[in-house]
Order: structure tokens, then C-alpha cells, then sequence
């Protein structure tokens, strides 16, 4: 499919791969990426590169590739399944590992995983692409993440996150020293005004967010912090941290900067806690820390 996409005045100067991101059958940063890549967007007959910067009455020509399955297909990807019965699985996800297929993402994903493990035994609540899905972490944080292999699981398990009887424990590692032990951020999330991609702290069209965090270790130039979810937002670690002036350890998109030898953010959820949707009984769930987290500890140096 060929669209054609006109560059308002106050889009100009923006990039293209920013530009092609919002578009609603674009919807990413790395799938505007690939279209580039693959030379399907043409300004005048020409390729364009993925750093070109738009101008005002600048007129893109896109072609789309074929849609991708609007049901996802089950995928022999290995699961470490932490807890499962009848109505819950819980997974510790690997770093790397997209949630659910998307644009950019239509297969691999941890939904073709459970696919391939549970059968037909998913919850479908959250539509063909999101069987079982109850809440999602970033692809490139590891950990604990729970699905519902029935609707009434999946619903009394949505109705946990409203309330916060479902809460999640994330251990994490932050550029700085902290001064005190423990706190919490408490700031409203929304979408970044000045870059649609990101997140931000900001009164515009934000929710609210608080996130409570206590220090785990301090090293000369970092700091180990254990944070505990009062709301989900949308990167909400990622956001407040840097909001206070301690951005996660490997992370581009809130730290700025690159951080050698590592891929990405130094975030893993350690810890799930949930009422049984049949049992009403309570179940705390912990994992330990992935290699690759370890690793980024031994190497701070030792602890002050």
C-alpha cells in the first residue's frame, strides 16, 4: 500500500524516522527505521535517510508492506515459567524479549510463546495480538510479568492493577549517590510535548504516578535501588528517576548517554505480588538477578 504524507509548518526541522513514527500506520520509531532502510520512502523520487529533517511542504511517499497477521501464532520460544496453574502463568522474561506482537515486532514475542506453552488456554480480553496479557514491561527490562489463561482471571487481575492489590518490585541501577535511604517520587506522566516518542513528567495531558524507592547499595558513582509500583505508567521507573536527577544506568532514551558494554537500561522486575483470581488466596513471587545485572554490580566497584 502507498500513502503519501504532507509536512506541516509546524513540523518542520523535525526528523523523518520522528516524523513517520507518528503516524498511525507507522506507530514506531524502529518500524519508520526498517520503511527507511528498505529505501520505501521517497521525498521527489529519492530515498531519504533517516536523519533528514523535514521542511514545511515537504510531500513523503510510503509504501507500506502487507499488514502483519491479525492473530498471533504460537512460536516454540523457550519460557522460564516461575508459577503456573489453571487461571495464572507468571514468566521471568529475559532482557530483549518484546511483550506482544507490533508494528516493527509481528512475531518472537513472548504471546508466541505462551501460545506455543498454554494452547488455546489464554485469556482473551486483550485481543488475538494480546492473549493473556495483563501488563507489559519494556522489551529491554527483564523479569517478572504475569498472563491469565481465562477472561474472569484476567479481569479480576485487571481489577488488582486499579486497586494496587497487584503490585511490582523492581530492582534497578541509577547514575548518582542518593542522599537519603528511602522516598518517593510522586509526578504526573504523560507523553513528552517536545518529543512524541518519550515520556515525561508534565501537567499536560499526564496521569498520576508514584513510585516509592529505597537504597539496596551505594557505590562510588551509582546507586542500587529497589522501587515498588504505585501506579503503571508508561516507563514510569525510567521517567522519575531521571526526573530526580538519577537516570538508569544504560539508558538512551532518559539518560542521554551510552553507558559501555551495556544495551540497555539496568532494570529488572524482581518481584510480583497478586491475589489469587480463584483461590483468594495471596502470592508473593520473587526471581533473582539475570546475569547480565550482576555482572553491571560486580563491576561498580565496591560498595561506600
Amino acid at each position: 500500500m502507498e500513502t503519501k504524507i504532507s509536512v506541516k509548518t509546524e513540523e518542520s526541522g523535525e526528523r523523518i524516522d520522528s516524523l513517520l513514527a507518528c503516524q498511525e500506520a507507522i506507530r514506531s520509531r524502529s518500524a519508520a527505521a526498517k520503511l527507511l532502510e528498505a529505501g520505501l520512502v521517497t521525498l521527489r523520487g529519492a530515498p531519504v535517510r533517516k536523519n533528514y529533517r523535514a521542511a514545511a511542504g515537504d510531500v513523503f511517499e510510503v509504501i507500506l508492506p502487507e499488514a502483519a497477521p491479525a492473530k498471533a501464532m504460537a512460536q516454540d520460544i523457550p519460557l522460564d515459567v516461575v508459577y503456573e496453574d489453571n487461571d495464572v502463568i507468571v514468566v521471568n522474561k529475559p532482557r530483549g524479549l518484546v511483550v506482544h506482537p507490533a508494528p516493527g515486532h509481528p512475531d518472537g514475542t513472548l504471546v508466541n510463546a505462551l501460545l506455543a506453552h498454554c494452547g488455546d488456554s489464554l485469556s482473551g480480553v486483550g485481543g488475538e495480538l494480546r492473549p493473556g496479557i495483563v501488563h507489559r514491561i519494556d522489551k529491554d527490562t527483564s523479569g517478572l510479568i504475569i498472563a491469565a489463561k481465562n477472561d474472569r482471571a484476567h479481569e479480576a487481575l485487571s481489577a488488582q492493577l486499579k486497586d494496587r492489590t497487584l503490585s511490582r518490585v523492581y530492582d534497578a541501577v541509577c547514575h548518582g549517590t542518593f542522599h537519603d535511604d528511602a522516598g518517593t517520587v510522586d509526578a504526573p506522566i504523560g507523553r513528552d510535548p517536545r518529543n512524541r516518542q518519550r515520556m515525561a513528567v508534565t501537567e499536560k495531558n499526564a496521569r498520576p504516578a508514584v513510585t516509592h524507592w529505597q537504597v539496596l547499595a551505594r557505590y562510588a558513582r551509582h546507586t542500587y535501588i529497589r522501587c515498588s509500583l504505585e501506579t503503571g505508567r508508561t516507563h514510569q521507573i525510567r521517567v522519575h528517576m531521571a526526573h530526580t536527577g538519577h537516570p538508569l544506568l544504560g539508558d538512551t532514551v532518559y539518560g542521554g548517554r551510552r553507558d559501555k558494554g551495556l544495551e540497555s537500561q539496568c532494570l529488572h522486575a524482581r518481584g510480583l505480588k497478586f491475589i489469587h483470581p480463584t483461590t483468594g488466596q495471596p502470592i508473593e513471587l520473587w526471581t533473582g538477578l539475570p546475569d547480565w545485572f550482576q555482572d553491571v554490580l560486580n563491576k561498580l566497584g565496591p560498595e561506600i
